[in-house]
């Protein structure tokens, strides 16, 4: 089961990376501004339903995993969106990714895996009783909503990109933990269930916002500054979810410090990609 949630775990970071990559070429090439009228810009450019479609099938994916196995596992391997990203916009964009982009995708790789290997998130259930689900939701759309304002009185674009990007990244696990819940649902009593319960609805409305809070994100600056925001937070908050909604394990103990030293690794192949995106996104700007 837990080999079934990482193979559709990575599918979907490689198909939402995919998605992203077409949004910011389309996100670029429309004039400033945001909310709604952006999109509506957007979905008359064939690029950004391409984009659109990577993140359906990530969608897709991401449900799956979930069904399989812990939230605890399943998004932090979401941090593969960012190398994956890359790779897959320097073709679309007609640039080569430098040596250092290189050294950035293989330093992810195994920090994930060795940050991962060590937690060995396990355990929990798919459902959560509503005095859990009621101070992690109410958490989740305060930090959302404190995001969105900094944002919008941030003159600088590096930082108004990465504060959207992490509001983006705080809806993004709070859709998955309502995903799993409601794929729970169908997975133990059907479909007619499904479309009975809250946390149904819950995630649409959660996916649409944490879409909107990308496509501006994306377009207030570079993936230099929204990627990292996005993918990092996305792990770190689907992680606590999944230990506070799900009751999911973590080890913990001397176990820490190799998992300390694989988020290490992490941030700096993180970093180190993030100097790798201007080399790659110029014929885009």
């Amino acid at each position: 089961m837990l080999a079934l949630a990482v193979t559709f775990a990575v599918l979907g970071a490689a198909s939402n990376a995919a998605g992203t990559a077409f949004q910011r070429k389309a996100a670029s090439a429309v004039p400033r501004g945001g909310g709604l009228r952006l999109v509506l810009a957007l979905a008359r450019r064939p690029v950004w339903v391409a984009g659109i479609a990577g993140v359906v099938g990530a969608a897709l994916c991401q449900a799956l995993a979930l069904t399989f196995g812990p939230l605890a596992l399943v998004q932090p391997l979401f941090i593969l969106e960012l190398p994956f990203a890359l790779l897959i916009a320097a073709p679309l964009l007609h640039r080569r990714m430098p040596a250092a982009g290189w050294y950035g995708v293989t330093a992810v790789v195994l920090g994930l895996g060795l940050a991962l290997g060590s937690a060995a998130p396990s355990g929990g259930t798919s459902q959560a009783a509503m005095d859990r689900w009621i101070p992690g939701l109410a958490v989740c759309l305060g930090l959302i909503a404190a995001a969105v304002v900094t944002a919008v009185r941030c003159e600088s674009a590096l930082l108004r990109a990465a504060t959207l990007g992490a509001a983006a990244a705080v809806g993004n696990a709070m859709t998955a933990a309502l995903l799993k819940s409601a794929t729970g649902t169908f997975s133990d009593h059907g479909p007619a269930a499904f479309f009975t319960v809250w946390q149904t609805y819950g995630f649409a409305l959660t996916g649409v916002a944490a879409v909107l809070l990308l496509e501006n994100a994306l377009q207030a600056g570079s993936l230099a500054a929204s990627q990292p925001a996005l993918t990092i937070g996305d792990a770190t908050v689907s992680l606590l979810l999944g230990v506070t909604l799900f009751g999911e394990t973590v080890r913990t103990g001397w176990f820490v410090i190799p998992e300390l030293a694989g988020v290490a690794l992490i941030i700096a192949g993180v970093l180190t990609l993030t100097r790798a995106v201007p080399h790659v996104r110029d014929r885009v700007d």
